[in-house]
């Protein structure tokens, strides 16, 4: 394929897209009435934006972040494109990581629960290929999953894409920042040249545009200007020297005292020397890097997302993606020389009926980079100085939560219900725990995940330990930092 000029259209406001009803898309009854059993009424940005490109046939390159309702945008192209009848891969999306394709392979079976019998397979590594295999020689109409597995697939002649009309790229920048640029040029050399390329990016590396010269026919573009309402992201700058950073962090989280933090630094390096000084303060903090296996990262953002760690530590790169429900604060350790960066990073907080603090941390030399925001954000920066903070209250923050991990998950047919009802039934001559003293239970493979109250942790490993989930007595402990 030739090169081609990639047009860089004028950035979007939310305000003028968002809102429109999926009535006015041309999408079939059936779909349209499963968006209502939904509760899918209004279109956000991206989805107004983005589904009349898709549902005309031109690809696509849209640049939207976690949690805009991107999925649902080329979930529903790929399944109006889609032939239930043909039992052969139609569509397949790419996705970095495996929780992410996870998430896409819900969201897409939700959306197709009203169509006929469409089979939908989830292809990741850390797993082995045998049962994989197995799957796909029964075939499959759509297929998600990461690059490097999607090409081992190819290679061994187990995948066939002759019949694919809809390949998606979802989170394209978080994938060339994996290294997986030549994995995603092998795979869509293996695509039938006349598909339909939904390319979805947080930002615009310069990657970006090199994959989409290569890849994609004569692409619209679409760039949503991200708005936070400043009523709930209160954002403020403080000066420190260079090497008073880290310090500064634990003197900005005693003050502000939030139950969840997500702290950002530039590099890996530095997230290692934040979490030593923060463990050394009795902050109950992780860190997410690139050095993790799956499984020790699954546990570290299962762990922050249910409220049993105080502070996560991470680099961009580590944290795309990552989309928690409540997180009270967002701190910038780093300035990061991109504005649109920085917006990303602090729309994580403030979100939904939620209030958040943006808090950053500024040598002398930032202050151009904090320039360049206030500019992009339209904003005059908030400057605050760390020593009326010091005063503060100096005992550490502890989590409300303690998350327990259970030997046995979906393998061992382990559902949410059976350890809800292990911990709140009568069993084991232990006391009954209250819906209220659960939160969130997490099924993996090969492990289940429940968080409770901090005051209770010993005694519902105790009740898990005496009686039996699924009637099987199952080994549990509790995950501390």
């Amino acid at each position: 394929m030739t090169d081609i000029e990639v047009p860089l259209a004028p950035p979007l406001s939310a305000a003028s897209v968002a809102g429109r009803s999926f009535n006015e898309m041309p999408l079939s009854p059936r779909l349209l009435a499963t968006l209502q059993q939904l509760d899918y009424l209004t279109m956000t940005s991206i989805q107004a934006a983005s589904l009349p490109i898709a549902l005309a046939g031109h690809d696509l390159i849209a640049q939207a972040k976690t949690g805009s309702g991107k999925t649902a945008a080329f979930a529903l192209a790929v399944l109006t494109n889609l032939n239930p009848r043909r039992f052969a891969v139609q569509a397949m999306v790419l996705c970095p990581t495996r929780e992410l394709a996870d998430q896409v392979t819900q969201e897409i079976r939700r959306l197709a629960r009203g169509e006929d019998n469409i089979k939908i397979m989830t292809l990741c590594g850390g797993t082995t290929l045998r049962p994989q295999r197995a799957s796909l020689e029964h075939g499959a109409h759509i297929v998600v999953g990461t690059p490097g597995r999607i090409m081992d697939h190819l290679e061994r002649g187990s995948l066939n894409l002759e019949a694919l009309n809809t390949l998606v790229l979802d989170e394209a920048d978080r994938m060339l920042d994996m290294g997986f640029y030549d994995d995603i040029a092998f795979v869509a050399r293996q695509c039938p040249a006349g598909r339909q390329t939904l390319l979805f990016s947080a930002t615009y590396p310069e990657g970006i545009e090199r994959l989409a010269r290569q890849f994609l026919r004569n692409p619209q573009e679409v760039k949503l200007l991200e708005q936070h309402d400043g009523s709930k992201i209160r954002q403020r700058f403080y000066e420190v020297k260079h090497e008073g950073r880290l310090p500064a962090v634990a003197i900005l989280l005693k003050h502000y005292r939030p139950v969840s933090t997500l702290a950002f630094c530039n590099t890996k390096q530095q997230c290692r020397d934040l979490l030593d000084v923060l463990h050394a303060q009795g902050f109950h903090a992780l860190t997410l890097n690139g050095d993790l296996e799956q499984r020790e990262r699954d546990q570290v953002l299962i762990q922050f997302a249910n409220r049993s760690c105080s502070v996560l530590v991470a680099t961009d790169v580590a944290a795309r993606g990552l989309d928690i429900a409540r997180l009270e604060a967002v701190i910038n350790v780093d300035v990061t020389p991109d504005p649109e960066i920085h917006i990303h990073r602090i729309g994580r907080t403030g979100r939904a009926d939620e209030d958040g603090w943006a808090l950053s941390l500024c040598s002398p030399a930032d202050k151009r980079r904090v320039g360049a925001i206030a500019q992009m954000m339209g904003s005059e920066p908030e400057w605050h100085g760390l020593g009326s903070l010091q005063s503060g209250n100096d005992s550490p923050l502890v989590p409300p939560m303690v998350t327990l991990q259970i030997l046995g998950g979906r393998k061992e047919k382990i559902r949410s219900g059976d350890v809800l009802g292990a911990l709140t039934g009568d069993a084991g001559g232990e006391r009954k725990f209250t819906r209220e003293q659960v939160g969130k239970i997490t099924v993996t493979d090969q492990s289940t995940y429940v968080a409770v109250e901090r005051s209770s942790a010993r005694e519902a490993v105790r009740k898990l330990s005496a009686g039996k989930v699924k009637g099987k007595t199952v080994k549990v402990r509790a995950l501390e930092d």
